[in-house]
């Protein structure tokens, strides 16, 4: 089982890594996959994938429950925006499609405002 999910997590970093380059594809899923898999093959493995850049920049502040920076919010609302909207407009036939994809994306949205702690903007020194 360790070996199926050393393979799942390297699998996950992988993927997590393209995305966060390739615009409108969301790497936090992908992290959060390798964060689980590489917790349950080997301690090693958890505490490199902890230590590097991605997960510093793109998970670490959800699995910790600090928040998420206001940047990081906007950008992955206005991802699932775009993403969710090329749904709603390949389902113009399939109303109640539109209907159920309109309220994840308003469930999304509420919970990425009021759900996710905003982490505090360093202020800048004057």
């Amino acid at each position: 089982m360790k070996l199926f999910y050393l393979v799942v997590g390297s699998i996950g970093v992988a993927l997590g890594a393209v995305a966060a380059v390739v615009p409108l594809v969301p790497s936090f899923p992908f992290l959060l996959l390798a964060f689980i898999c590489f917790g349950k093959s080997s301690e090693r493995l958890d505490t490199w994938f902890r230590d590097t850049k991605l997960y510093k920049e793109n998970l670490e502040g959800f699995i910790t429950k600090q928040g998420m920076s206001r940047a990081s919010k906007v950008r992955v609302m206005i991802t699932i925006t775009l993403v969710m909207s090329i749904g709603f407009v390949m389902m113009s036939q399939i109303r109640i499609g539109q209907v159920i994809l309109g309220i994840v994306w308003v469930a999304h949205i509420f919970y990425f405002i009021f759900g996710i702690k905003t982490k505090a903007e360093p202020k800048p020194e004057t």
